[in-house]
């Protein structure tokens, strides 16, 4: 029942967002493979070889727009772009000025296979050695996204009893229900990706324009085919038999919303 009610809380909450067409440019042409991320929902896109990028946004969302050659970007979505279902971007080239440069004569050729053979090996080495060292970054910070939540195992939680810890009592022992919580945690951020996921798979394409699913409809729809088991299809990953519900159930889907 907790499962259902998130599912649905989940997905009406994402009814309320609608898919903006946008265009990201700067002072001499479209910029493409710009980084676009929502930070309201924390999902994002990449802008095409034309500049052109879709993204589900709702009024008051804010975007973050970033590119490695133009000074990141954020712009708030309002009434205006959620009406025109557009948004153009225009960024700013980051110039970065040097002080002083120092130009120093040295014995390259221009060949890599040739300077590469020049360099000691000892240099190579501490070259290597200073690439390799993790030692700043600080992994315990570290976040993996849902895609690594299957492969992640439930916390071991310590219930021994402070009275038997000088008593030789030093066994783990797990928390009974820590497994079905952890199971349950997976469950729930499996359900809140899985519209993304599938779109990512399958396309904007093949659900706006082959199978005439209104945009504003889009999580509604899956809602719709969600008892017929497309979530554990996915996950068991036959993505034919997700299509052939998905295109066999688009149509009547679309004869209900006519007639409502």
């Amino acid at each position: 029942m907790l499962l259902f009610s998130f599912f649905l809380t989940s997905g009406y909450a994402q009814q309320g967002r609608v898919i903006v067409n946008g265009k990201v440019t700067d002072s001499l042409s479209t910029v493409k493979n710009t980084n676009i991320i929502n930070i309201k929902t924390k999902q994002g896109t990449f802008s095409s070889d034309n500049g052109d990028f879709r993204i589900f946004v709702r009024d008051g969302d804010s975007l973050r727009i970033s590119s490695i050659q133009h000074i990141t970007k954020f712009v708030v979505i309002n009434k205006n772009n959620i009406n025109t279902r557009y948004l153009n971007v225009k960024l700013i080239y980051n110039t970065v000025v040097l002080d002083t440069f120092e130009l120093k004569r040295h014995n390259l050729s221009g060949s890599l296979g040739i300077d590469s053979k020049s360099v000691p090996n000892s240099k190579k080495d501490s070259l290597l050695r200073n690439l390799m060292d993790f030692s700043e970054i600080e992994f315990g910070k570290l976040r993996f996204p849902i895609d690594e939540i299957d492969r992640s195992k439930p916390p071991v939680v310590n219930t021994v009893p402070n009275s038997l810890a000088g008593a030789g009592g030093s066994a783990t022992i797990p928390f009974k229900d820590s497994e079905r919580l952890w199971a349950l945690r997976k469950e729930l951020a499996r359900k809140k990706a899985f519209p993304y996921k599938i779109m990512s798979e399958l396309g904007e394409k093949f659900f706006f324009d082959n199978l005439k699913i209104p945009v504003e409809n889009y999580f509604h729809f899956l809602e719709y085919c969600n008892p017929l088991g497309i979530e554990k299809l996915h996950k068991d990953k036959k993505m034919l038999d997700i299509i052939k519900i998905l295109q066999s159930e688009s149509k009547t889907y679309l004869e209900i919303i006519k007639n409502e």
